[in-house]
């Protein structure tokens, strides 16, 4: 396996585990809602530890893929907001929502440079990832500005924090799917 497919790898498995992890502790967290509940309140009841180390273990491959993609691309830019995002994820699973600023630093890291990661691979990835990359990073910090503005359009806080975090999770997976076929990126 070479580098490319390294960074496929932990991409894809660090994405698809979270979103496991994320599923399992919304349907075990009572009177649990996806609209009115943030995502990270997960990590304060009863399914803290599924859900604070499975965003850890997301933030923690995602960033360990950063070695690997930088070992492949040479993009310094990539590397840096990639490896940001990851910290970010591992700094969430560290710091659950009850501990303020250190929580709210992590989230924000996580949401904008996941969002940033995505748009910037356009350069990395063939047609049509690359528009289609660009298109879920856009949404998602898109959906980052609308959070914090109170425009919710209808989804509760809930729902809009998840307009942030599913199209990076959907951009990570494809991506990280792209990486393990072994395609012969960049585009020339």
């Amino acid at each position: 396996m070479d580098h490319q497919q390294k960074a496929g790898v932990l991409l894809f498995v660090g994405s698809v585990q979270f979103v496991v992890g994320m599923v399992v502790a919304e349907a075990l967290y009572p009177g649990y809602s996806v609209s009115l509940n943030y995502i990270s309140d997960l990590g304060v009841g009863p399914t803290a530890a599924i859900f604070n180390s499975s965003v850890f273990l997301l933030g923690l491959m995602t960033t360990g893929s950063a070695y690997f993609i930088h070992r492949r691309f040479r993009s310094n830019v990539f590397t840096v907001l990639i490896a940001l995002a990851g910290i970010g994820a591992v700094g969430v699973g560290v710091f659950p929502g009850t501990t303020g600023l250190p929580h709210f630093v992590a989230t924000a890291t996580a949401f904008l440079f996941g969002g940033l990661s995505a748009i910037v691979a356009y350069r990395l990835v063939k047609e049509p990832l690359n528009y289609l990359s660009v298109i879920l990073g856009a949404f998602s910090l898109l959906a980052l500005v609308l959070l914090p503005s109170q425009v919710l359009l209808g989804l509760g806080k809930g729902g809009m924090e998840r307009m942030i975090v599913y199209p990076t999770l959907v951009w990570q997976t494809a991506f990280g799917g792209y990486l393990m076929s072994g395609s012969d990126s960049p585009p020339s």
